[in-house]
């Protein structure tokens, strides 16, 4: 027990030893952006006081709270300083909310606004900076984040769960986790959105409404459809959502406009749908599912027997 004691002490000051480490060193990459550009930005006036906001979002309140959490650290106080640190944490959530707006705002004034373009340009010359550009420093905090849940997940495995610290750490697991949640969900919803967008632009006029509330996307790919009546087995782009799925041709390769595009040939709602596969289930070369909906039942082959696999799995996932 006592060896066992002395292995987690010494895991758990490494570990403490490491955060207060990179701790400075995040500090010193958020006072880069704070003294170089938001403190001189608002001397000089270069960026109306919303414009300012919007780019750098909370960054301030940030470094005040691992400035903070620093000082904790360096006395030794690693419960009571993180327990403090994370009443600051929901900052990170709406440091990701304001991001993606961040990045717009910040491409939008160095289109329009020559002085701070010519001032963002020369203060990344300066040798603090190594050669980083502000877009390289914007992203930090979320990084940082994700760091945060492993140094108090370590921390927390090797603390004796009969102290008052485990607790606190227990705690702070706990809160940074659900952080990480909603900011990973930010991300997600982001990355979805950006799929619809793309899926939309590819299909030939606005007849399919892609852009609903509530979609997601999961996948696309090339698809043979088995016709009913011994014709001859059409090829077809499939994107499924998870309401619907979508059955698409290329258009003309000489059409004017449309060449790159799809041309949607039908939409398949999920809600009263049941797949099955009708071979597939050994390794030999392909397969075929069944897809059946309330007045029609699809065939969808695949020369490739992983292939069919994935699509059965998200078609069934889907569907439920």
């Amino acid at each position: 027990v006592e060896e066992q004691r002395a292995r987690w002490e010494r895991k758990r000051s490494w570990t403490a030893k490491e955060l207060l480490e990179t701790e400075h060193k995040y500090l010193e990459q958020l006072d880069l952006v704070l003294t170089y550009f938001v403190t001189i930005l608002k001397a000089k006036g270069t960026l109306k006081p919303a414009v300012l906001e919007t780019i750098f979002g909370p960054l301030e309140s940030l470094y005040s709270a691992s400035h903070v959490l620093s000082l904790h650290l360096e006395k030794g106080n690693l419960g009571p300083g993180v327990e403090k640190f994370c009443q600051s944490l929901d900052l990170y959530g709406h440091y990701a909310e304001n991001l993606e707006q961040a990045n717009k705002t910040l491409k939008e004034q160095l289109r329009k606004n020559k002085s701070f373009r010519r001032f963002k340009k020369l203060q990344e010359t300066r040798p603090q900076f190594e050669g980083r550009e502000l877009e390289d420093l914007l992203p930090l905090p979320l990084q940082r984040l994700h760091q945060y849940k492993h140094f108090f997940r370590d921390l927390l495995e090797n603390t004796s769960p009969d102290t008052a610290e485990y607790q606190k750490l227990a705690k702070a697991v706990k809160c940074v986790s659900e952080v990480s949640q909603w900011v990973q969900g930010i991300f997600d919803k982001r990355e979805n959105s950006l799929q619809l967008l793309r899926v939309q632009k590819l299909l030939k006029g606005q007849k399919t409404q892609i852009l609903t509330p509530g979609r997601w996307y999961i996948r696309e790919g090339w698809l043979l459809v088995v016709p009913s009546k011994g014709e001859e087995l059409k090829r077809r782009m499939f994107f499924l959502f998870s309401d619907i799925l979508i059955a698409a041709k290329p258009c003309h390769p000489l059409h004017l406009l449309n060449s790159n595009k799809l041309s949607c040939q039908a939409v398949y709602p999920l809600h009263q749908c049941s797949v099955d596969k009708v071979f597939g289930h050994t390794q030999s070369q392909g397969g075929l599912l069944s897809l059946s909906f309330p007045h029609k039942t699809l065939l969808l082959m695949s020369s490739n027997q992983q292939d069919i696999h994935d699509w059965y799995r998200s078609l069934r996932a889907a569907v439920r």
